[in-house]
């Protein structure tokens, strides 16, 4: 990853961030945003213990298509993780669910494997899956068509960035799955293109985060659209107001699974990086990334422009890099979210809308290098750091 054995940049200690304190007129990346004191950018990592979970059920307790078992077999499932393990069983008798639980903990295929084996051996099953983000919906799709391999149905992905050609044709096939993003979604709704009164099932996925980006009457409008008659299954890391209010209004009788979650930075080793100018904050990042134990990191800048300025500097220094964000096609991102998968490249650098719902589980670093717009934009992105009882790091650049 990196080129020359330059000295690294020091972090291990964590630095007074109140010695200087950054003016707040300064603080780019942040100027639309509330005002966050560096000092909540500096907490000491505990680690956590990863809490052994006997699971009632194995894979192969659960009464579904043969297809599916097979299918989870090649990919060695053998016992479901918690959330599995609570909501499968529900999903199978057709309740209604609300789960709590936070991206890393195997939700999609919570609610995946009862719809998929609904879809295979009903004729009348239809559903829609709807995510917050276009990167979202492509991962719960790659994990439906691994999960429904053989199944033989038609699917469509509905998402914002690509050609709507593609999607008309998927539509005009009478697809039984349907995965998007609620604007395009809504979009082809409108067109007429797409109907739901005949979809039974709906899925939405981080629902809190699609109420945060603003499509709350989006969402009332996909659940009202589709049949009376319906299951329903919601995802949230959080339950405030807002989706309580919505889940009680459409699913009353919905059953609540929880998973118990740790504060995501208690295993977060989180400090801050001063800087001065320009030309030191990027020469710093240039020694933080050359350091061995930056092993694999992901990058936040708070605008597109600043992230394709930050990517062409940094391969201009000999890294090899990719990044995401809103202004790049469906392709594109997709491409850069598998090179990072696979760790083809070690370095991505984002937008936080970009982002959400990225779920990669070895990711060491999480850099800060423009700061996030609030204190719960930040706690989203350390927590791709740290994961499954993991030391992590997230460090965060702020101007002296």
């Amino acid at each position: 990853m990196a080129f020359n054995s330059r000295k690294g940049f020091a972090y291990k200690s964590s630095r007074n961030p109140n010695a200087r304190k950054p003016r707040e007129q300064r603080q780019r990346g942040n100027k639309h945003g509330q005002y966050i004191n560096p000092a909540k950018f500096v907490k000491v990592a505990q680690p956590v213990t990863v809490e052994e979970y006997t699971p009632e059920y194995n894979f192969l307790d659960f009464e579904v298509d043969q297809r599916i078992h097979a299918n989870l077999a090649r990919k060695g499932f053998v016992n479901p993780t918690p959330i599995q393990d609570k909501t499968i069983p529900l999903g199978l008798a057709g309740k209604d669910v609300v789960g709590i639980a936070s991206t890393g903990t195997g939700k999609t295929a919570a609610f995946a494997i009862p719809i998929l084996h609904k879809i295979m051996t009903t004729k009348d099953a239809k559903a829609l899956i709807v995510a917050p983000t276009r990167e979202l919906a492509m991962q719960i799709e790659d994990e439906c068509r691994f999960m429904g391999k053989g199944g033989g149905f038609v699917g469509a992905l509905l998402i914002g960035g690509s050609a709507y050609g593609p999607q008309l044709k998927d539509l005009r096939a009478k697809p039984r799955l349907v995965i998007g993003t609620p604007g395009r979604i809504k979009d082809h709704i409108e067109q007429g293109t797409l109907r739901l009164n005949d979809f039974n099932i709906i899925v939405l996925d981080e629902v809190d985060r699609m109420l945060d980006m603003g499509f709350v009457n989006d969402v009332k409008t996909l659940l009202s659209e589709c049949a009376p008659e319906r299951q329903s299954f919601y995802f949230s890391a959080t339950m405030d107001r807002r989706v309580s209010d919505i889940i009680d209004s459409f699913s009353p009788d919905a059953q609540t699974v929880s998973v118990k979650m740790s504060d995501t930075s208690d295993n977060v080793h989180q400090d801050v990086i001063p800087y001065t100018d320009k030309h030191n904050k990027i020469e710093a990042l240039h020694n933080l990334l050359i350091e061995p134990v930056v092993a694999k990191s992901i990058i936040f800048e708070s605008t597109q422009r600043n992230v394709e300025r930050l990517e062409k500097e940094l391969q201009g220094r000999g890294f090899e890099v990719t990044a995401i964000h809103g202004g790049k096609t469906q392709g594109q991102r997709k491409r850069a979210l598998d090179e990072f998968k696979a760790n083809k490249v070690q370095i991505m650098i984002a937008t936080d809308v970009a982002a959400r719902g990225i779920d990669v589980a070895d990711i060491t670093h999480v850099v800060n290098y423009g700061l996030p717009q609030t204190y719960e934009d930040y706690t989203h992105r350390i927590g791709r750091a740290g994961r499954a009882g993991k030391i992590g790091y997230a460090l965060t650049f702020v101007e002296q």
